[in-house]
């Protein structure tokens, strides 16, 4: 990428006086416009309709005009699931005017309708809350300080005077009356912003690593490319209405994870040498090694569903920067087409890739959707990818721009007040460059800030209830919605994680690294229990208790793997003990520089069960 192209990220958001855009904004735009257009991250089609990695205005074909047809994609319209007769009754793209006339009746959606909703980012989630939630898109996690006010304002006038931070790096407003979907959704998109096919089959979030651009040890800043999908994606109407939800996000190589392998589509940076290149003279590739010069490049993984145990796993292809978002759009296609539609527990790419046996006729469809050749190599043809800093998204590290650092701040089970959400505005106008990055931890990353302020910006962080290190009592605790938001949820998960962090500051286990606790309500896993150190799924015990299935020895990058099942039906009032026992007895049992993944999966279940009973 040429350094023309490096996202030093926006200037101040606050416009001129009269309301048009500073010089130095326009600048900025222009620039990142040119240097989007130079890099070829933005994507065109042939006039035969396949993509291309450069921009074109060759194309004849009207992606936005679905062909009329008695089946869809193949299933009759008898055997459809129920969501897909709602979709093919009306797309719920075109729900602009329901939505207007029941804000002004003041009135929720009937069960058709509240699927529909949710293309436009808007959750009727009764019984668990009689209200609105609203998903928000952030692509990359980016967010300005200006945005994050707005949607303070937004949540103190119209919502709950809260917002939460999701697993996709994202925000949530909740217990929204009717009478207010139409003006949040406005004043969301007057601040910059969408919610647009945020929720139902729909492509979530595009998520990416979430120091790019200041990771000193990034091999490419891989925001301009989630960017450009995102961008992609809501001016397409075809990569709506799914037969499930999709999640795509982008890896830049560097120290700091945003768990790329547990997407539909991963999207991994690489390196590659002269040397890494010699050294597969006697190995077979697909294509002349001539075509593969040294440079950075991408692996692609696909089918991850980590809910259903299942990482995303690597194709073999290798691609270039300016190939990554036509790939990703072509994949899109062929799960659209391809994915089934009649049973919703087999709807994901997971059970797509099942059916066809694997990957070969999946790219070999993707293929067909593109004016460029695939190229396909061995992992051993790129540098092996670094291990990635297991808590780095927590703690002040230096940034690759001298004199500058980012602040990793911890915010417990993701929630915020109005008050924190302006202080962390303020916080990053006084400190930084008025940017923060949300990450896919529940958390906040301040970038730029001047060494000379470091320590004032986390002791403020700290002051507002938050923090500002990586530790077992605090920093390394996820949680879902829960049944307080969520239908599907067994248990209250965020309150229930509370408890633990309360728990765990009391009786502090003494552990000299942290271990990360997982929570989820449900078997939708948005937590991602399988991948904690320490997960639970939530259960309804026979005495009418919220309770949780236990997992311990979960990971993702390096460490990956899905966590194993130690404990069920244990009541949600004894979780706390019983993690701090699991704990203490890693802290007494482990072999010197032993991790708790380490620890976990050196022992059988029926050990890990006995240490813990006695």
């Amino acid at each position: 990428m040429s350094d023309a192209f490096k996202h030093p990220g926006p200037p101040s958001v606050a416009l001129a006086k009269d309301g048009a855009f500073t010089p130095e904004q326009k600048e900025y735009l222009q620039g990142f416009m040119a240097g989007a257009a130079a890099s070829g991250v933005f994507v065109g089609h042939t006039a035969s309709g396949q993509l291309t990695g450069q921009a074109t205005a060759s194309s004849s074909e009207n992606f936005a005009a679905p062909p009329a047809e008695d089946t869809i994609f193949g299933a009759p319209l008898a055997d459809l699931s129920k969501p897909e007769r709602w979709k093919h009754e009306e797309n719920g793209l075109d729900v602009w005017e329901k939505m207007v006339a029941h804000a002004a009746a003041d009135k929720f959606p009937d069960e058709a309708d509240t699927f529909r909703f949710k293309f436009h980012g808007l959750f009727y989630v009764a019984p668990a809350q009689d209200s609105f939630m609203m998903r928000l898109r952030i692509p990359a996690g980016e967010i300005s300080a200006h945005q994050l006010r707005g949607l303070a304002s937004l949540a103190e006038e119209c919502g709950n005077g809260r917002a939460d931070i999701t697993t996709r790096a994202n925000l949530q407003l909740r217990e929204l009356r009717p009478r207010a979907i139409v003006h949040a959704l406005t004043c969301v998109q007057n601040l910059g912003l969408t919610s647009r096919g945020s929720g139902a089959d729909n492509i979530r979030n595009v998520t990416a690593t979430p120091t790019s651009g200041f990771d000193r040890d990034e091999l490419i800043d891989v925001r301009p490319y989630a960017h450009a999908l995102h961008h992609y994606i809501l001016n397409h109407r075809d990569l709506y209405g799914l037969p499930r939800k999709f999640n795509i996000a982008f890896d830049s190589g560097g120290a700091i994870s945003s768990a790329v392998d547990t997407n539909d589509i991963g999207f991994f940076a690489v390196r590659i040498t002269e040397k890494s290149l010699a050294a597969l003279s006697t190995v077979e590739i697909s294509n002349s090694k001539s075509e593969i010069q040294p440079g950075i490049y991408f692996r692609t993984e696909v089918g991850g569903i980590t809910g259903h145990k299942d990482f995303a796993r690597d194709t073999g292809l290798l691609l270039k920067p300016s190939e990554l978002v036509p790939v990703a759009a072509a994949m899109v296609r062929v799960f659209r087409e391809h994915g089934d539609r009649t049973d919703r527990k087999k709807a994901r790419l997971k059970y797509l890739l099942e059916k066809w046996g694997g990957f070969p006729r999946f790219l070999e469809e993707t293929q067909k959707k593109l004016a460029f050749p695939l190229i396909y190599a061995p992992r051993a043809i790129a540098e092996p990818r670094r291990p990635v800093i297991k808590h780095g998204h927590l703690g002040t590290y230096k940034q690759s721009q001298t004199g500058l650092n980012y602040v990793g701040i911890g915010v417990p089970v993701g929630s915020m007040s109005v008050k924190q959400m302006r202080r962390l505005a303020d916080l990053a106008t006084h400190y930084g460059r008025g940017e923060l990055r949300l990450t896919v931890w529940q958390s906040i990353v301040i970038p730029h800030v001047p060494d000379a302020f470091v320590a004032t910006l986390n002791r403020a962080a700290q002051s507002l209830g938050f923090f500002t290190d990586a530790h077992t009592a605090a920093g390394c605790v996820i949680a879902c919605t829960g049944n307080q938001g969520c239908k599907y949820a067994a248990a209250d998960t965020k309150s229930h994680a509370r408890a633990i962090m309360g728990h765990l500051r009391k009786r502090d286990p003494g552990l000299d690294q942290p271990v990360n606790l997982h929570l989820t309500g449900c078997n939708h896993s948005c937590a991602q229990h399988y991948c904690g150190d320490i997960g639970g799924i939530a259960t309804k015990l026979a005495d009418g208790r919220e309770g949780y299935h236990v997992v311990l020895g979960g990971g993702m990058d390096h460490e990956q793997g899905i966590a194993r099942e130690i404990f069920r039906g244990v009541g949600a009032d004894e979780l706390p003990s019983l993690v701090e026992k699991v704990l203490s007895t890693y802290r007494d049992r482990r072999s010197a520089g032993e991790s708790f993944v380490q620890w976990s999966r050196r022992h059988s279940v029926k050990e890990i069960q006995e240490m813990l009973s006695s």
